[in-house]
């Protein structure tokens, strides 16, 4: 039997939990073994940038910063499945935001 291996990778983790119920709806509708949702490490981007333009700042000598953060979230799902599973999981909707990877091994 093979072994897929799910990741899951969005910056809003309702949509990924969502997908995670999808496949496991599947997989017990199938009764088919699943290990996950594993969380991994939640990946932090951070922009500092300076408001002004000019670079003065507020005048005395404080300068005003604005601070953009945006956080991915994964998910790795394995799934030991069979090709009518594959399938199935194959036609599941993936909301927009969140993108998804399946690798196949023996």
């Amino acid at each position: 039997m093979q072994k897929a291996r799910i990741k899951l990778m969005s910056t809003d983790p309702k949509k990924l939990d969502e997908v995670c119920k999808e496949l496991k709806a599947i997989t017990d509708r199938f009764g088919v073994a699943m290990r996950g949702p594993i969380p991994l490490p939640t990946k932090k981007l951070k922009v500092v940038t300076m408001k002004t333009p000019c670079g003065d700042g507020t005048g005395h000598g404080n300068a005003t910063w604005d601070r953009w953060e945006m956080r991915i979230h994964k998910r790795v799902i394995d799934i030991s499945a069979d090709e009518r599973t594959l399938r199935q999981i194959m036609r599941v909707t993936i909301p927009d935001g969140v993108s998804i990877s399946i690798q196949l091994r023996d």
